[in-house]
């Protein structure tokens, strides 16, 4: 044998030979056995939890299932209610809503947000203000809202983005309302403006528990009329459900539950008498305020300079934000609502009414005015308080303390009285307190009195010669100087209280509600707020001597002609102290000027309308404000409409109060 032949042979051997040895048939089955066991077992264990799960699945948990299912099948999504709509008394529309396409993006779905913009840029025209609107919108809002990028596009631009929107994620075509203000700076106080929703909206909103009525919705009422009835203005959101596929797109609509809209507000004001008291003011900064004394309604309520409503709707751009803001006229200053202001001798017919009530005066005590009023002061020394008239209105009773406006009766009374009694006085025709007009934002003005100037000046830094109350005082509060600042509102409130022997009635802008889903109209009642107990014969010296006032008095001249009788009362306040000097306007800088004030109401028998005019810097009352009223109730009473306002001499002197 070979000695190959002999290796293969031992190599058999050898295996045959050690399997022989150690094979254990019983054994190897045992184990067998046992694997098959185990491995059957474990294979019914995975079917049996398959099968559970599957159990689970489709018995137990189907309707969970189900639902979530349908959830990444559906989307809900929120339609936003259209806005009510805003007119004048006669039915002109102030204020609408209309429906335009918007380009929109969601920062947190287009990636690279730059890139982004810049491709847009190339497609559809974007203007460095859409950027910078975009841009402040993404800093008051969260990543993930929809934001607008571009407005009001054209058919052609939205088929120009339809044919590349695959390129751009997160951005989309929307139909958006946008409101509109068609008359711009006219009743822009009044009415107010819109702005988009921001997080202080959206505090307010979770806390009065309204928040889920402003899904859908990005803007809200922000000042004005749009800001005291939002709630009837917005509406109750609706929702649509939208059938989606994998990407989230809208496949189609399967149910919707329509929103119902916002009321439509029709305004007591007058739009052709409001347009013609912002043209009489002109270019001068100043105030007109007209009531119906016979139940509140507020016809007109101009503030100028004014502001275009529109610039904020869409986000006022920073040009236009700084220019409204730094302006020195303030025209975003809502001046009849807010702007507090020394009334002049506009307030002398209530002290003269205040003094036959409690009895300081009657109608026939007189004297002879000199021209001035001395009151001793702490140094021994006497202090002039001058009247406007050089030599005195000679001899001076009641009415003709009104028809000529004579301070030097006024300081003489009012050194008789305590401010105290004053202040409660007044204070019953609303001055120092709120009237309750419609409007946020109310100023209660400043009605002096001995507690409120101890409040005033309560502060560490003042001392108690500061808080005591003096009889320097109340001389000029006398005339309507000194500490005391009403608005131009209040001012109206108060004649209109007058004209109406004393009943008033709360001032209100909106004079009926319409439903704007029913179309069900409600009409906003008058509303009674008190009732002064004042003898017909005391207001019958007063209202004689307003009269007497615009036949023959300081505004006589500006009602010559009238074919209706009414009363008035001129007025000027100073902007700043004389220190006993004598005023001569061409001397003093324009702003320095005194302020031009006039109150009246017609017809006199029987008033249907009260007015009160406000010229900042305006001068004289007679010659700057008188005017203004006598253009006013010609047109409110006749229909007249004058082309140019009447203007005396600003050198007559016959024209000062």
């Amino acid at each position: 044998m070979s000695q190959h032949g002999f290796r293969r042979w031992l190599s058999r051997y050898r295996y045959y030979g050690r399997s022989h040895e150690i094979r254990d048939p019983v054994r190897e089955l045992f184990l067998f056995r046992k694997r098959l066991w185990l491995t059957g077992l474990a294979m019914l264990l995975m079917f049996g939890v398959l099968l559970g799960r599957s159990f689970y699945l489709q018995v137990v948990a189907h309707q969970q299932y189900q639902t979530q299912a349908e959830n990444n099948r559906i989307a809900i999504v929120p339609v936003g209610p259209s806005r009510g709509t805003i007119s004048d008394r006669n039915g002109v529309v102030l204020a609408q809503s209309f429906s335009a396409y918007t380009l929109e993006l969601t920062p947190s779905r287009t990636g690279d947000l730059e890139t982004t913009l810049a491709q847009l840029g190339e497609l559809i025209e974007i203007t460095p203000r859409d950027l910078r609107r975009f841009r402040r919108a993404m800093e008051e809002s969260r990543n993930f809202n929809s934001l607008p990028l571009r407005t009001k596009l054209s058919d052609e631009e939205v088929a120009q983005f339809a044919a590349h929107k695959y390129r751009f994620p997160g951005v989309d075509i929307r139909a958006r309302l946008y409101r509109q203000y068609p008359f711009g700076e006219t009743v822009s106080h009044v009415l107010g403006y819109i702005g988009r929703i921001n997080e202080r909206d959206i505090e307010k909103l979770t806390k009065s528990g309204g928040l889920l009525n402003y899904k859908g919705t990005d803007h809200i009422g922000k000042t004005g009329i749009e800001l005291s009835y939002e709630k009837n203005l917005h509406g109750i959101v609706g929702f649509e459900e939208v059938e989606v596929d994998a990407l989230g797109r809208a496949v189609r609509s399967l149910t919707r539950v329509p929103p119902i809209p916002g009321d439509h507000l029709q305004l007591t004001i007058d739009l052709r008498l409001q347009n013609l008291a912002e043209q009489a003011l002109g270019d001068s900064n100043g105030a007109v305020v007209a009531i119906d004394p016979n139940n509140g309604e507020v016809l007109a309520m101009a503030s100028t300079p004014g502001y275009d409503p529109n610039l904020f709707v869409e986000g006022i751009d920073f040009a236009n934000w700084e220019r409204l803001n730094t302006s020195p006229d303030k025209p975003l200053l809502n001046r009849p609502l807010r702007g507090a202001y020394p009334p002049g001798s506009t307030i002398k017919p209530l002290l003269a009414l205040g003094a036959l009530i409690s009895g300081k005066r009657t109608a026939d005590y007189a004297f002879n005015d000199p021209g001035y009023f001395e009151l001793p002061s702490g140094t021994g020394t006497l202090h002039r308080f001058r009247d406007d008239k050089v030599g005195g209105h000679g001899y001076v009773d009641m009415a003709k303390s009104i028809v000529q406006s004579c301070d030097t009766y006024y300081y003489i009374l009012a050194s008789e009285t305590d401010i105290d009694d004053t202040a409660r006085f007044m204070s019953q025709f609303g001055f120092g307190q709120k009237t309750g007009i419609d409007l946020e934002g109310e100023a209660i003005g400043v009605l002096a009195s001995r507690a409120w100037k101890r409040e005033r000046f309560s502060g560490p830094r003042y001392r108690e010669e500061h808080r005591r109350w003096y009889l320097g005082d109340s001389i000029s509060a006398g005339i309507g100087q000194g500490y005391n600042n009403f608005t131009p509102l209040q001012l109206a409130y108060a004649t209109a209280t007058l004209a109406n022997d004393g009943v008033s009635y709360r001032p209100h802008l909106v004079k009926r509600i319409i439903d704007g889903s029913t179309g069900q109209t409600k009409d906003v009642l008058p509303e009674e707020t008190r009732r002064l107990d004042l003898k017909p014969a005391h207001l019958a010296v007063i209202k004689k001597a307003m009269i007497d006032v615009n036949r023959e008095g300081t505004a006589s001249r500006i009602f010559k002609g009238a074919p209706y009788t009414s009363a008035g009362k001129t007025g000027t306040s100073q902007v700043f102290s004389l220190r006993g000097e004598r005023y001569i306007e061409s001397q003093v800088k324009r702003h320095l000027r005194d302020h031009a004030w006039f109150i009246a109401y017609a017809p006199a028998e029987k008033p249907i309308i009260a007015v009160a005019v406000l010229v900042e810097n305006g001068g004289f009352g007679s010659r700057a404000a008188a005017p203004i009223a006598r253009a006013l109730f010609d047109y409110y009473l006749t229909g007249a409409r004058p082309a140019v306002t009447p203007k005396p001499d600003e050198n007559d002197v016959d024209w000062e109060e």
